[in-house]
């Protein structure tokens, strides 16, 4: 008698990974965006991929493979054309018995599995894996980035008497997809970016200096620096990318912006291009905003249990104002599109006004600050206003006239969420009093401030037990008491963390609830000092203090919490 099929979500909450609950939030989750629960499941943050796809493989009675650990040779690789494992999402892992055993990520898929036994002529079974590491597969052993190195490459370019001029013209424009480039101008940018992408940089930083151009990558908030291109090819590099973000290439002596679309295999980017002219020439910044990076769920913020349960109950609420406090690069924009993503329903409308539009989401209004035909946020907020909204994120709150017109919008009945550059949470209060808003209004409206840095994540792969030294842990305050029951990790460095020992970030937060007792600080316009100590002891856990929560629970390290925050004395 064959035995009984057990569902996967059955298996995950025999498994402990997910609650009854969690499957239940999925559930609805998934059948209000029309999505599958397993897709939900794993961006609300409940399971991993390579959970929820063992669980299926379990279902299934299928083997689930670990793309990370497994080498597949290259004979079998070119058994199935790129154009075909890229297209439907599959990577070929054996021969076995004259059929092909090929890794998909979906064992419903049976059209894709008839297509392929046409296409082949022969037997095709299947394991199972996650689609993202069979993407990831793909480009590994098709050889994209790694049968042509970035040493290669700028060898290639070192060796290449090729004369480029500042006059080149290409045809091209706003949108390119990235493809086999002939020129070795055009394929150095395509190299640029598909690396950094492999890499999962957030900037590509291109700086001329007096006898080289420095190339650099930022990955996971730490630049990394890159074998450098003759400085020869500085004025073809920056004409390249002028064209392609429609930069006027003739312009040298003034600063330029734009923007390039890009499609890489299945990945659509904008690139927020940024040229400044420096004393060596023209540098460059690329900034790669990747639309998947915003669609992260509060949940996976990294909020702790309780800060969670107040910040989930504050962008419920129907009026007033919540500020996210940071410097750049602290993941304010992703808090404030993981509540937007949260509130956006078809039963509210969510007005933007944003400096630039970096991120486009589906079903919320985003307006963009022009500043040359004076469109900024104060106007913005005055117009959006009458479109009668029930939610309104203003970028920044960067002068008095913006912030009187949020505190406005929130006291005629809107939640408004904004940004404003303190280093922390009780900061923001005096800030707002010192650009000019009466302390009563301030007291009135603000409902809540999160501060927030973001620390680097020990890699899953390589992590392992380590403990701190003596001086290490009164350094960070940490006592016996609480490094007896801690989970001290440390990464050794892997390919799957490029020998960093990290990968991924999280935030660490403060989040600061305004109570009476606050309220009346604010009114009396008491110093951020007193504000805070009034903070701590009403239970605001303070943003060293969170760090170092998790540095106890293996998540980071001692080293990442002193690189983004210093030492609490609350």
């Amino acid at each position: 008698m064959a035995a009984k099929r057990v569902d996967y979500t059955e298996t995950l909450i025999r498994q402990g990974v997910i609650s009854a609950d969690q499957l239940a939030e999925a559930k609805r989750v998934a059948k209000s965006s029309g999505k599958k629960v397993a897709d939900q499941l794993t961006v609300l943050g409940y399971a991993t991929p390579d959970e929820v796809m063992r669980a299926i493989a379990k279902e299934h009675g299928l083997d689930f493979v670990d793309l990370d650990e497994v080498v597949i040779p290259p004979s079998i690789v070119e058994l199935v054309p790129e154009s075909v494992a890229r297209e439907n999402a599959i990577l070929p892992m054996a021969e076995e018995d004259g059929g092909l055993r090929v890794i998909v990520s979906d064992p419903y898929d049976l059209d894709t599995f008839e297509k392929l036994r046409f296409i082949l002529n022969r037997k095709v079974d299947i394991a199972l894996a996650p689609r993202e590491k069979i993407m990831a597969a793909i480009n590994r052993h098709y050889g994209q980035m790694e049968d042509q190195s970035a040493d290669s490459m700028l060898q290639e370019f070192t060796d290449t008497a090729i004369d480029f001029t500042e006059t080149e013209q290409e045809s091209g424009g706003a949108e390119e997809v990235i493809d086999e480039g002939s020129a070795p101008i055009v394929r150095l940018v395509q190299l640029l970016i598909s690396e950094a992408v492999q890499l999962r940089a957030s900037d590509i930083h291109v700086e001329p200096f007096e006898d080289r151009v420095r190339i650099r990558y930022r990955i996971d908030g730490v630049l990394v620096e890159r074998d450098s291109p003759p400085r020869r090819l500085l004025g073809a590099l920056l004409s390249r990318l002028k064209i392609l973000a429609n930069i006027d290439i003739a312009e040298r002596r003034r600063p330029q912006d734009g923007r390039i679309k890009v499609t890489l295999g299945e990945k659509q980017l904008d690139l927020r291009v940024s040229i400044l002219p420096t004393n060596h020439g023209q540098s460059a910044v690329m900034r790669l905003l990747d639309k998947d990076s915003i669609k992260v769920g509060v949940r996976q913020l990294g909020l702790s249990e309780n800060d969670f349960k107040q910040f989930k109950g504050l962008i419920r609420r129907p009026n007033g104002i919540i500020l996210v406090t940071g410097p750049t690069g602290s993941g304010k924009t992703t808090t404030l599109y993981a509540a937007l993503n949260e509130l956006n329903r078809p039963d509210r409308k969510i007005i933007t006004a944003e400096d630039p539009v970096e991120y486009y989401l589906p079903g919320v209004n985003q307006v963009e600050v022009k500043h040359h035909i004076g469109l900024d946020f104060a106007l913005i907020i005055r117009s959006m206003l009458r479109q009668a909204p029930n939610v309104i994120l203003v970028g920044e709150m960067r002068d008095s006239e913006t912030a009187q017109m949020g505190i406005q919008a929130s006291l005629t009945g809107h939640l408004v969420f904004s940004t404003l550059h303190t280093n922390d949470a009780p900061g923001a209060i005096t800030r707002m009093i010192d650009m000019g808003v009466p302390g009563y209004l301030v007291a009135s409206s603000v409902m809540a401030v999160l501060a927030q840095r973001l620390v680097r994540v020990v890699c899953s792969k390589c992590k392992q037990p380590f403990t701190p030294g003596d001086a290490a842990l009164e350094a960070a305050g940490i006592t016996p008491e609480m490094a007896a029951t801690a989970k001290f990790m440390k990464g050794k460095g892997c390919g799957h963390c490029s020998k960093s020992g990290y990968r991924g970030r999280i935030g660490i937060f403060e989040l600061m609830m305004i109570t009476n007792k606050l309220r009346e600080l604010a009114f009396a316009n008491a110093s951020t000092q007193d504000i805070r100590r009034a903070a701590l002891s009403q239970g605001m856990t303070a943003l060293y203090h969170d760090g170092i929560r998790k540095v106890l629970n293996g998540t980071t390290t001692i080293e990442e919490v002193f690189r983004v925050s210093k030492r609490a004395d609350g």
